[in-house]
């Protein structure tokens, strides 16, 4: 019979920038920027918001709706997440709503479309396709997090060019973007692409958001066009200085309770995991991942479950084929839709994880369990770790070490539970 390691429940603590009042943080950059010179009344303003599960991103929707109001112009939130959604109107809508991002609740209505203008063409010979509704609007207002990329490493990743470069671009662009990026790096996009939309698009401002290390809304910061791409740059430093981190550099065996797409774009986020497609100096070495479950806000799009080694047939039959092929073949990442082996039990899928990291002995395995990739306040180790993070006053234990704890169907208890 399979032996465990005894495991504790651990509290890690990390630096806590934390906007007090969101609401107000928007106001005030929007006064700052001189909002009401750059929206007109009587225009029609489109909101882009993407497909991530953005902390007090609801309100900050809310807000730009409510000022947008004020200055008598007339706004509509309009998605702006690529290929998400399984690449239609209706179910980029869902996507919305899902992240408490309804009609009702910011206050205005929601135009969902796939379609698209060819807006340009790069040198390199890439169509440009922007949101038809947002290149009819009066202007365009960007809201996104500013973060690490999952898939590259580069001078701007994840931020305000990238949702107008590819987010806004629906389906087409995004597609013709993720080919692009097979032959071209990123940056090299951004001197391209960026430019056809910029002049094309009436891309008034941007909301950027960076999130700490729990969850929560460390800065925001209204920025105009002209300057997306040197802030977007300037914020990725903040982001990677406040993101959650693994409390080991090596572990042997990671369980990750969900993964999801309101999590990360690939479920679980790689500059976590470390299981980036490219070797990333700085980045945990994880033996063995195991995916537990998939996040109900995913909508049944799994992508990025190929990270993972062993999983649940539980996740599996939660998976929507369709909704994750659509995003791996548009991202161009048919290896993060791969999936793993599924076991019924969450004891079968440890089992298997612990039978693959060539450890003789149940006491030296290094086990690390996580609720996801962006909560990393509460994890759980194995006694092998504990010699690792002694003298450190960013790890504090919270419970005695006890055996690993199944219920009678097999599967784990909710983490600290």
């Amino acid at each position: 019979m399979m032996r465990y390691p005894r495991t504790l429940i651990c509290r890690q603590r990390f630096e806590t920038q934390r906007v007090a009042d969101v609401p107000e943080a928007v106001r005030s950059e929007l006064r700052r920027l001189a909002f009401d010179s750059r929206i007109s009344s009587g225009m029609s303003v489109a909101i882009g918001v993407g497909s991530r599960g953005i902390a007090n991103l609801p309100r900050v929707v809310r807000t730009l709706v409510e000022e947008i109001r004020a200055v008598g112009a007339d706004p509509i939130v309009v998605p702006a997440m690529g290929s998400h959604g399984g690449a239609t109107a209706d179910g980029q809508r869902r996507v919305l709503e899902s992240y408490g991002l309804g009609e009702e609740a910011v206050g205005a209505p929601i135009r969902s479309s796939m379609d698209t203008v060819c807006v340009g063409t790069t040198p390199d010979g890439i169509p440009v396709h922007a949101s038809r509704i947002a290149s009819e609007a009066g202007a365009v207002v960007l809201v996104n997090r500013v973060k690490p990329h999952t898939s590259f490493s580069a001078r701007i990743e994840s931020g305000l060019v990238k949702m107008a470069m590819i987010g806004l671009g629906n389906h087409e662009g995004a597609v013709a973007c993720h080919r692009a990026m097979l032959a071209h790096s990123f940056d090299h996009l951004v001197g391209t692409v960026w430019p056809i939309v910029r002049a094309r698009l009436p891309i008034a401002l941007g909301v950027a958001l960076v999130e700490n290390a729990y969850d929560e809304t460390a800065l925001v910061e209204a920025v105009v066009p002209e300057a997306f791409c040197a802030r977007d740059a300037e914020l990725l430093h903040c982001a990677r200085r406040w993101m959650p981190r693994l409390p080991l550099d090596a572990i042997d065996v990671l369980v990750v309770d969900e993964t999801g797409k309101d999590v990360s774009g690939l479920g679980m986020d790689p500059n976590v995991t470390g299981r980036k497609a490219v070797r990333t100096p700085g980045l945990p070495a994880v033996t063995r991942l195991v995916a537990r479950d998939l996040t109900p806000a995913s909508h049944g799009n799994a992508h990025g479950i190929g990270q993972a080694d062993f999983t649940t047939t539980r996740l599996v039959r939660a998976i929507d084929a369709r909704a994750m092929a659509v995003n791996a073949l548009t991202a161009g990442n048919p290896q993060a839709a791969r999936v793993p082996l599924a076991f019924d039990t969450d004891r079968e899928a440890i089992d298997a994880a612990l039978a693959t990291i060539g450890r003789a002995r149940v006491e030296d395995v290094r086990l690390v369990r996580i609720r996801n990739t962006l909560r990393l306040d509460v994890v759980e180790v194995s006694e092998a770790c504990l010699p690792l993070l002694a003298g450190r006053d960013d790890v504090e234990p919270l419970s005695a070490p006890s055996e690993l704890a199944f219920d009678r169907d097999g599967n784990l208890a909710p983490l600290g539970g």
